[in-house]
């Protein structure tokens, strides 16, 4: 019993102190530890001409292994309908041949819907730990699906794209100063469906989405405690997130009595670079319970699936079980 209670108490020690490196927005490269189960709720949001647009994410992460973690989210969201908007591209109706392009998207109200779902797993592959520092690297990847229909060219798996994504995350920690830095690459699958006009044209569309790069760059600082004598003490840390993406243009094809095939000449669809910047705020209580608020910027450049500014809340739970106490957490 006192040998189940001190492994207990060390697991969630462990997470008190490494506090400042379990970002809002940005995973780090440690794995949960064998047997521990995380719920995460968490919320994005922003104004759209008065609507506010909203995504909803539940997420249920589990440690496999001390260096393995997988979770699996499902989403509700109104960023997009089932359907793409009506004149998503402009028809040309007199035969004239005039090139088709795609209209600025009106902020019209979607349902709140399931949107889809996502798998993720991480292998921790590196560990190099010393008193009050250590530095560790990681690989992913993941697979989502969505049922929604993304009228936008900028590819964003799960909350709206279907397709898959991997790569690596290096964390250093030091003392009270955590930093990731995560590069991934993400391959979404093409969207087959319907669009629709004014008029009540029917057009079969393929909009084949152009894959993007990502690259993230976080800073986290713990600010209280400055000392630890017990694992009940509330953590309040700080974080400083730049989320940046280069993606290509999305290749439209829609048949219209012919087959016209086309890059859209439009922001919205065209290929593109930029990075945010999200300051935010972290109470971690009794190692168990996390409570998350950031706000997102435009920092260079700015994306076109969402508006400015972005605003994040998390709520975040750990469970922590064990079969075999003599189990070693590295």
């Amino acid at each position: 019993m006192k040998k189940a209670a001190a492994l207990l108490f060390g697991m969630v020690l462990c997470f008190s102190v490494k506090a400042q490196e379990l970002y809002n927005l940005t995973l780090p490269a440690s794995t949960l530890p064998k047997g521990t189960v995380g719920v995460r709720l968490f919320n994005e949001s922003y104004s759209e001409s008065g609507l506010i647009r909203k995504i909803t994410e539940l997420k249920v992460m589990y440690g496999i292994s001390p260096k393995i973690t997988v979770t699996f989210t499902g989403v509700a969201s109104d960023y997009h309908s089932l359907y793409l908007p009506v004149d998503f591209i402009l028809h040309d109706h007199s035969g004239a041949g005039t090139p088709p392009s795609a209209n600025i998207p009106e902020p019209t109200p979607n349902p709140y819907i399931f949107a889809g779902c996502d798998l993720y797993a991480q292998y921790r592959f590196l560990s190099q730990d010393r008193q009050n520092t250590h530095f560790r690297m990681a690989a992913f990847g993941e697979a989502s699906y969505v049922r929604i229909a993304s009228h936008l060219g900028e590819p964003k798996l799960l909350t709206h794209n279907s397709g898959f994504g991997a790569g690596l995350i290096s964390t250093y920690l030091k003392s009270h100063f955590a930093g990731t830095v995560t590069l991934g690459y993400v391959v979404p699958t093409e969207y087959n469906g319907n669009a629709f006009d004014k008029y009540g044209g029917i057009f079969p569309t393929t909009i084949k989405y152009g894959n993007a790069f990502n690259y993230n760059l976080a800073f986290g600082y713990l600010l209280f405690p400055r000392h630890y004598t017990t694992y009940n003490q509330t953590n309040l840390n700080l974080y400083l997130e730049f989320l940046g993406r280069s993606y290509g243009p999305a290749h439209v094809t829609q048949k219209d009595g012919t087959v016209t095939s086309y890059i859209a000449n439009t922001p919205f669809l065209s290929g593109g670079t930029y990075m945010d910047i999200s300051p935010g705020v972290q109470l971690i209580i009794k190692s168990s319970v996390r409570v998350d608020l950031s706000v997102g910027l435009p920092f260079i450049n700015s994306s076109f699936i969402h508006q400015y500014p972005l605003y994040y809340i998390g709520l975040q739970r750990y469970f922590f079980f064990r079969k075999h106490n003599s189990e070693k957490t590295d």
